[in-house]
């Protein structure tokens, strides 16, 4: 019997584990983003690549503002229904220094532009077919399921993640405090 291609087995395996009614870790659909206490934070690792139209892009060049890290696939359906909620958060949180940056894990660019197209998204994403940025992440903040979004605190750690679907409103409740919080780094 022949083994699936990691990444048709990667595929599955984030269809299953959106589609389970609990999660692990992150909350599920409806609850807020689990929060990290400031103490127990780690930091995200500089996730660097190109855009699905080509430029450059760095998860570095975001300290300073508070980052939303969403992860997704063109052929995720919970990653579609959310799409118009982060735009609406980068429109009007990006004033406030919050920004999205998503990461499109499909293999073909092209169906990640088809779905930035589609959904008119406000933000960059980097390309990351079968999410091999995602493997530089801390163990315990890599993505189990698909949509999977980190938030960033504005030192670069993370201070937030969810395995599921996130609305504008969560985007704006677990980003305030940490716009309160001062950086802590230096530039």
């Amino acid at each position: 019997m022949r083994r699936p291609g990691r990444l048709r087995f990667l595929a599955l395996l984030s269809v299953l584990a959106a589609c389970s009614p609990a999660q692990e870790t992150g909350g599920s659909a409806g609850s807020p983003p689990d929060r990290v206490p400031a103490a127990d934070r780690r930091a995200a690792p500089d996730l660097s690549g190109t855009t699905l139209d080509g430029g450059p892009a760095r998860l570095s060049d975001y300290r300073g503002k508070v980052v939303v890290l969403n992860v997704r696939a063109s052929w995720c359906g919970p990653c579609r229904a959310e799409a118009p909620e982060l735009s609406r958060a980068q429109r009007h949180l990006a004033a406030r220094g919050v920004r999205v940056l998503g990461v499109d894990t499909d293999a073909e660019r092209s169906a990640g532009r088809a779905f930035q197209r589609d959904h008119a998204l406000a933000y960059p994403s980097l390309h990351d077919p079968g999410g091999r940025l995602l493997t530089r992440l801390p163990r315990g903040y890599r993505p189990v399921g698909l949509p999977y979004t980190l938030v960033i605190d504005r030192d670069g750690r993370i201070a937030a993640l969810r395995v599921s679907g996130v609305t504008e409103a969560e985007v704006r409740d677990v980003t305030r405090p940490l716009l309160r919080e001062k950086a802590h780094r230096a530039r």
